[in-house]
């Protein structure tokens, strides 16, 4: 099986399963402060990017030894805020928040409106608001010096955010694993939901927090998008989303 070179066994023979990172290429030392990809090169950060970093360059997972990267484990789901273990497995459905009863509006496979999509990008503006807000120790954190668009057709009933992990059988539908692979997107890190008139995101939990235009969503809530809309996942990831 192989093993990446923060030491992490995977199933996947070209990124890791648990930090998704490219394997047969050397990396940095996950203990060392600064360095793009790090535990710690998202440390420090404050609102709006509150998941991003741990408290200590160095912190690691009491529980499997990981590199922190957020307010939960990526690899086994443990939370550092509580020390309970977050299931990390992706649902098969996403539960609507509580409200007042309405009219269902999620669609069945197949009956999405047509035509939308969502467009991928590496977006530089988006990437400095990140290091601004993390503090310092965000400095080792590059933008990639490539970064390809890719356009995603949108499908009913939704469409998983995140990055594939063969080892929990995660498949998103819009999989953002890379390369170059973006360190602050977890493995599901948000869901586009299929409505009546067009489409939602709701962020599950992810660790390091959903943006809609600039605005950090609250987590658990379905938030309504329009053509050119900017969902911005990560470091430096943006999905920009065009309307039929």
């Amino acid at each position: 099986m192989p093993t990446c070179s923060a030491g992490h066994d995977s199933a996947s023979t070209d990124f890791c399963d648990v930090c998704g990172m490219r394997l047969g290429v050397p990396g940095p030392n996950p203990a060392s402060p600064g360095q793009p990809g790090s535990a710690s090169s998202l440390a420090g950060a404050t609102p709006p990017q509150p998941g991003f970093g741990p408290s200590s360059p160095a912190e690691q997972c009491p529980r499997c030894g990981a590199g922190r990267t957020g307010q939960f484990c990526e690899a086994c789901g443990y939370s550092f805020a509580s020390g309970a273990v977050r299931v990390t497995t992706a649902p098969s459905y996403v539960p609507t928040p509580p409200g007042p009863p309405t009219a269902p509006s999620t669609l069945a496979a197949g009956q999405a409106a047509a035509g939308w999509s969502a467009v991928v990008t590496a977006d530089r503006a988006y990437f400095d608001s990140v290091i601004a807000a993390s503090g310092p120790e965000a400095a080792g954190l590059e933008f990639p010096a490539y970064c390809p668009e890719r356009r995603f057709r949108l499908q009913a009933p939704q469409m998983r955010i995140g990055r594939r992990s063969v080892s929990r059988g995660l498949e998103p539908e819009i999989d953002l694993t890379g390369p170059p692979a973006d360190p602050g997107v977890s493995h599901l890190h948000a869901v586009l939901i299929a409505e009546n008139d067009g489409w939602t995101v709701f962020d599950p939990g992810s660790s390091n927090g959903t943006q809609v235009n600039g605005i950090e969503i609250a987590t658990g809530s379905r938030v309504r998008l329009r053509d050119g809309d900017r969902v911005c996942v990560g470091a430096w990831t943006v999905l920009t989303i065009r309307g039929a």
